[in-house]
């Protein structure tokens, strides 16, 4: 699920505030222009949250998805990912209040 903010709420850069939240980077996608995080729910590494993070000078653009578990076989992308519904929903919640953005 998308959601975005004005650049200009940060206090923190964003690898700091995601870090403060429980997230974790994992990469630079250089041919998309974003950054990965995941922040787990269990300590089995899955389900997991996966945030993608677009920037450019005015905003903050944010793709929330839940992965439920790991692609079945190597080589695999696909799982079993929830891009709406309560838990992401609550997540962006969540991710909001800690930057006082309602």
């Amino acid at each position: 699920m998308k959601f975005l903010f004005k650049k200009d709420i940060l206090k923190d850069n964003v690898y700091d505030l995601l870090k403060k939240l429980g997230y974790r980077f994992i990469e630079k996608n250089q041919k998309k222009s974003e950054l990965v995080f995941s922040r787990l729910l269990e300590r089995a590494g899955y389900p997991r949250f996966h945030l993608y993070l677009k920037t450019d000078k005015e905003k903050l653009v944010f793709n929330l998805h839940l992965d439920q578990k790991k692609p079945s076989y190597k080589g695999a992308t696909a799982h079993s990912g929830e891009y709406e519904g309560e838990i992401v929903e609550e997540e962006i919640k969540r991710i909001k209040q800690s930057l006082n953005y309602e």
